[in-house]
C-alpha cells in the first residue's frame, strides 16, 4: 500500500492505542494491573473461591488488552516498514474495507478463517 494510503489507517491505529491506554489506566486506578489490585485481602463476606476467581478474571483480561495493544503495535511497525495492507500469510492485498474495520488486521479474511478453523480443530 503506498505510504499516503496509510495516513489515516495509522491515525486510526493510533487513536485506538490512546484510547485503550486510557481505558486501561482508568480502569486500574492508575498504573496498578487488576491483577495487582485483585491481590488485595478478602472481605470477611467473600469467599475464597470469589476472590480466585475475580483474579482468574483479571490475569484474562490483561492478557486480552495486552495482545490487543500489541496488534496495534504490529500494524503500526508494518506501515513503518512499508508492509501495511498485505497479508502477512499469503502475501495478497488486505480489502479496504476490512482494513476500516479492523486496521489491525495482518490477515486477509481466507487467512484468518483458515487460522480459525485451525486453532478450533
Amino acid at each position: 500500500m503506498h505510504p499516503h494510503l496509510t495516513t489515516p489507517y495509522r491515525d486510526q491505529l493510533q487513536a485506538q492505542r490512546a484510547s485503550l491506554l486510557a481505558q486501561l489506566a482508568q480502569q486500574r486506578g492508575g498504573l496498578v494491573d487488576r491483577a495487582e489490585a485483585q491481590g488485595r485481602a478478602p472481605q470477611p463476606e467473600e469467599s475464597h473461591a470469589q476472590t480466585a476467581t475475580e483474579r482468574e478474571l483479571a490475569f484474562a483480561l490483561d492478557e486480552r488488552e495486552t495482545a490487543e495493544i500489541a496488534a496495534i503495535d504490529a500494524a503500526l511497525q508494518r506501515i513503518a516498514d512499508g508492509h501495511y495492507g498485505t497479508c502477512t500469510e499469503c502475501g495478497t492485498d488486505i480489502p479496504a474495507a476490512r482494513l476500516h474495520a479492523a486496521p489491525q488486521a495482518e490477515r486477509c479474511i481466507h487467512c484468518q478463517e483458515a487460522l480459525e478453523h485451525a486453532r478450533h480443530a
